[in-house]
């Protein structure tokens, strides 16, 4: 019962995240401010990089925005996706950091890189999540699913989350492996979470990318994995791998008949995952506003939002400028660092 108390009352705290979901209203194209020209954006190529490789779920969102927030930056400007991958997108942050702040080099920052590590990762000395960049704005709430083979500890195929639940309570402390991106990331610390809220201890296998670890679990070579559901969904639809239940507090409309892990019988287990446009530190204002206004004017057109929701994404719907965007990323570190404290949970570098 003291796992779980502690677990719950670190989850629960309240959060930007959830304050901005709460929200009702909504921006729309007609209601936004035109960008700004604060600079020539149409000079050269932006750079949009993210911490994984490609095909994961950061990604799947990096190229479905690229288009759009480059069409909201003016005429003739280019925004290109670039993969620096490693270290759960610790390597990609510490590289960003160094770049000059003139607006063309930006990052898909996510809740592993700039939340989880810096307060969980053992020895952690990289950069300071919130002092070392400059937030630009949330893109979006990617939930997360728990998948297992298709001949998970013996269930049928027909297994209820209930009775697949239950087996991972039941099986024997360090008997069954999970598969995760990376150590350091979210996928890491919400199977760590799971573990301790279960009572029970399950063997950690990383692997370099979303696409590689849902291949082993596919194949048995690791038994069950939280993953990002934008990576795993199409293998969930085409039966490679099964959709269990997804982590957060209530079910992702793409997946009505896949329910929480709270109605599955992990009580309070509510593990979220996002993602913010970032830069290097010191932006000009000037700049940093206009990024920020197209990523906004991107997100309120409907067919982006769709294309989000149909690849397995939840675009932000709350409000969303350049303080929301940093305090936004002060309260989830703080956060995070308040979970670590209360439930003891420390990853291994």
């Amino acid at each position: 019962m003291r796992r779980r108390s502690l677990l719950t009352s670190a989850l629960m705290a309240p959060s930007l995240l959830t304050t901005a979901l709460l929200t009702p209203a909504l921006l729309t194209p007609a209601l936004l401010p035109t960008v700004a020209a604060a600079q020539d954006f149409a000079e050269r190529p932006l750079t949009l990089v993210t911490g994984y490789a490609p095909g994961g779920s950061t990604d799947i969102a990096a190229r479905l925005l690229a288009d759009r927030l480059a069409a909201h930056l003016g005429t003739g400007v280019r925004v290109v996706v670039e993969n620096r991958s490693g270290a759960a997108g610790a390597v990609a942050s510490e590289w960003l950091r160094r770049q000059p702040a003139d607006g063309f080099t930006l990052m898909v920052a996510e809740t592993g890189s700039h939340a989880i590590a810096p307060n969980a990762l053992i020895g952690w000395n990289r950069y300071d999540p919130v002092a070392d960049f400059t937030h630009l704005g949330i893109i979006g709430i990617p939930p997360l699913i728990l998948v297992t083979n298709n001949r998970f500890l013996g269930t049928s195929p027909g297994a209820t989350a209930a009775e697949v639940v239950q087996a991972l309570r039941a099986a024997p402390p360090d008997s069954i492996t999970y598969a995760t991106s990376g150590v350091g990331g979210v996928l890491h610390l919400a199977s760590e979470m799971l573990a301790l809220q279960l009572g029970t201890r399950f063997v950690h296998v990383p692997y370099r990318s979303g696409a590689q670890m849902l291949q082993a679990i596919h194949t048995g070579e690791a038994q069950f994995g939280i993953a990002a559901l934008a990576s795993a969904n199409a293998m969930v639809r085409e039966g490679m791998v099964r959709g269990i239940a997804v982590t957060g507090r209530r079910r992702f409309p793409t997946y009505p008949a896949v329910p929480t892990l709270v109605e599955s019988g992990v009580p309070d287990f509510d593990f979220d995952t996002w993602f913010v446009l970032v830069a290097p530190p010191g932006m000009p204002a000037g700049t940093a506003g206009a990024i920020n206004r197209a990523l906004v004017a991107a997100l309120a057109e409907d067919p982006l939002r769709d294309r989000l929701m149909a690849a397995g994404h939840d675009a932000f719907r709350g409000p969303n400028g350049l303080a929301e965007a940093r305090g936004f990323a002060q309260a989830e570190v703080a956060k995070y660092r308040e979970v670590v404290a209360r439930t003891g949970v420390r990853l291994s570098p």
